[in-house]
């Protein structure tokens, strides 16, 4: 009899449940990076669908009978348990379902739990007899030993459940879409060609000059470090001396001496993604570079390709932002994190090709300090595990090193040595407390941005103060043009006023801006004032890198004020601790602000003294192998608030709203389209205006209500020329 493990595809051709097996192993067997994982790797692939020998499955897929209506994991994962392979076990038991947390395996794998232990019997022997194996070799070769703590064994868990999910995934999809699995790449990462075309663009630059002696010094001494073994490093630069480039070039020569495959940057902000991707692709070409953001939908991409006219570089990119298959991916803080600890097949995909990489973490400081303790943990383990390479970069290196009461990274090696000298001579800003923090109000404020007589920069951390301050200051003709900036405006309108800020301040016009902290994520402004709320330490350093950022006015040419507002409205209560502890830090000597030291002392004190670093209890989870509950734990973005797309921000709003309403189902493009002109608001928002939402059968949700075009989404009444279409 011969067996079947998927229906007939389009040609009519089945799919031999022996050949997937062994194609499966094939291919996760070759995503294990270290010999001893191989046969562990191959024997999971070669076992992930014992259950499908069942006479009820094999009877189902003839048949044509209900999908899932046979379940087949628990029949692998039940033999894997019994012969004491638990790392296997959960991974075959979770294949198509997630990795479950500890009880439900336990449930899923308990033997004969179903009172079959005939038909158990004859599956065994019926896969033993198809695959032409005696039971004893599948055992020969499995290390004895995977790791030593309960957090190496997790983490091996999700490494070879990333190895089988994608090759059962790809194995399937050749059997149904062959085309498809044809347009998958496996391009390499082209070292030597890659280190000759940056350093070729970076020999072009200037040398002449205190900044460009200083910003060659330290690419230099980084360099000198890129033969050392993996491990965790860090580059502490200021902001303007290049620490994109330089941290891509050591990656390359780093992954050269390691004989890693791929280079992983992870950004905190979907804005700067672009921009850094370009930078990239303008280097090294645009088929060597991925953008992978946070909001893409891993489960539809291979559906989506067949609705648009597509490039086959375009094509296999989207391919490959389900399993990171490539040489350089630029993706997102959340994106790389949250799959890491998740457990669904989708999203874990990915994480196999995390093994022998660089990953270049950038402003890592943004980081929510609530998770940073299993944060760092995972990354210790994957570290262990998969033979990867960590490279922390910021202006503002947070204190992540282990220390009493915080178990943090043993051995961080930075790159520069001795980088107080190059933030003395880059220099740019001088800081200045503004009535000596005691609070004022806006009237006060705006009389301190007009007596500097330039244009100003405003930040506050809320948007309610940066809505009042901006109307306050709308009609005052001592600027030639006012802006608002928060995140109650949609990315279309975010994206035009930034353009007409960069616009104004190239044409040295005098302009005031009130923007939300949003301002600080990745916009590369060049203001002579900045005026910064009282903050977290990060974040009045971040506010300041854009003021003077060219160096336009000379050494500490540009001011950057901190205020304290009469009503000192915080995000939450640990950003409000954060804070106080910054005026407590700052405020006897506002001059240590140049100190590079001086955030690692602040964070390794809040961290203590504020925050509880590890909240959700992620840690106890891993080591419990609940890894469901893990998955649902951890969260670098945890406000609950929902899309809400603007139907009269404009025209084009409008009018791909019509294309897109009537359609049954919508794609990732469309998704794409529409994230431009939507508004991300608080859930009680939308139930006090209940009234101006609507949600479509697609599941999106529109705003009806006023859009104003310089503040963004409004609950003033509508204007009637807007209800013209």
């Amino acid at each position: 009899m011969e067996y079947i493990a998927h229906s007939e595809n389009s040609l009519h051709e089945t799919h031999s449940l022996s050949k997937h097996l062994h194609e499966t192993a094939k291919l996760s067997s070759s995503f294990a990076w270290k010999e001893e994982y191989k046969p562990i790797f191959y024997l999971a692939g070669l076992l992930h669908d014992l259950g499908k020998y069942q006479a009820a499955f094999q009877e189902y897929l003839r048949s044509g009978g209900k999908r899932g209506s046979v379940p087949h994991a628990s029949w692998g994962a039940g033999f894997t348990r019994i012969k004491h392979m638990l790392e296997m076990s959960f991974v075959i038991d979770g294949h198509h379902k997630g990795i479950p947390d500890n009880s439900t395996w336990k449930f899923d794998t308990e033997p004969f739990k179903r009172n079959e232990k005939e038909e158990y019997e004859a599956v065994i022997a019926r896969f033993l007899e198809d695959n032409q194996i005696q039971e004893g070799e599948l055992y020969k070769k499995l290390a004895e030993e995977i790791s030593k703590t309960s957090s190496h064994r997790e983490i091996f868990i999700r490494y070879l459940f990333s190895s089988l999910t994608d090759s059962d995934w790809l194995s399937t999809e050749k059997h149904f879409d062959k085309g498809i699995s044809e347009i998958r790449s496996d391009i390499s990462l082209p070292i030597e060609e890659m280190i000759q075309k940056l350093e070729a663009g970076l020999s072009k630059k200037p040398k002449e000059g205190k900044i460009n002696q200083l910003r060659n010094a330290a690419r230099y001494e980084a360099l000198e470090k890129a033969n050392q073994p993996c491990g965790f490093y860090s580059l502490s630069l200021p902001t303007g001396m290049g620490k994109t480039l330089t941290s891509v070039v050591w990656a390359l020569r780093h992954a050269k001496a390691n004989t890693l495959k791929r280079i992983i940057i992870v950004l905190p902000f979907v804005n700067i993604i672009d921009q850094t991707a370009q930078i990239l692709k303008d280097i090294f070409g645009n088929e060597l570079v991925l953008e992978h953001h946070s909001n893409f939908n891993e489960d539809d991409t291979a559906n989506d390709l067949d609705e648009a006219n597509y490039s086959l570089l375009e094509q296999r990119k989207k391919l490959a932002c389900e399993n990171w298959n490539y040489p350089i991916i630029v993706t997102t803080t959340v994106q790389f994190f949250e799959s890491l600890f998740s457990n669904r097949p989708s999203k874990c995909r990915k994480i196999h090709n995390i093994a022998e990489s660089v990953i270049i973490f950038d402003e890592v400081q943004t980081l929510p300090k609530e998770v940073i303790l299993p944060t760092l943990q995972m990354l210790k383990d994957v570290q262990a595990i998969m033979k990867t390479s960590f490279l922390f970069c910021t202006a503002t290196q947070p204190s992540f090193e282990k220390r009493n009461g915080f178990d943090g990274i043993e051995n961080i090696q930075p790159l520069i040595t001795d980088s107080a000298e190059m933030y003395k001579e880059t220099k740019r800003v001088e800081y200045k407390l503004l009535n000596d923090l005691k609070p004022i109000d806006l009237s006060d404020l705006l009389k301190a941005t007009s007596d500097e007589g330039a244009s100003a920069l405003v930040i506050f951390n809320t948007k309610k103060p940066t809505f009042d301050f901006f109307n306050l200051a709308k009609n005052d003709s001592r600027w030639e043009n006012k802006y608002h900036l928060s995140t109650g405006m949609c990315p279309d309108h975010r994206k035009r006023v930034i353009r007409n800020i960069r616009d104004d301040l190239t044409a040295k016009r005098k302009i005031l801006v009130s923007s939300t902290q949003l301002i600080e994520a990745g916009v590369d402004f060049d203001f002579p004032v900045v005026f910064r709320a009282l903050a977290p330490l990060e974040a009045i350093i971040q506010a300041a890198g854009r003021c003077n950022r060219e160096n336009n006015l000379g050494p500490s040419g540009g001011k950057v004020f901190l205020f304290k507002m009469s009503d000192s409205a915080m995000p939450d209560k640990t950003y409000a601790a954060c804070a106080n502890h910054a005026e407590e830090f700052i405020k006897p000597d506002i001059e240590q602000l140049h100190n590079p030291d001086t955030f690692n002392r602040y964070y390794a004190q809040v961290v203590n003294l504020y925050v509880d670093p590890d909240q959700y209890k992620i840690n106890q989870a891993r080591k419990d192998f609940n890894f469901h509950t893990v998955n649902d734990s951890y969260r670098i973005i945890r406000d609950s608030t929902e899309g809400l797309y603007m139907y009269h921000y404009s025209d084009e709003s409008r009018q791909l709203f019509h294309s897109i309403e009537h359609k049954e189902f919508l794609s990732k493009d469309d998704y794409r389209k529409m994230q431009m002109f939507t508004v991300s608001v608080y859930r009680n928002f939308i139930f006090k205006n209940s009234a101006n939402c609507k949600v479509m059968p697609q599941g999106f949700m529109v705003w009806y209500g006023n859009y104003d075009q310089q503040t963004g989404i409004s609950i003033e009444p509508l204007e009637a020329d807007k209800l013209i279409v």
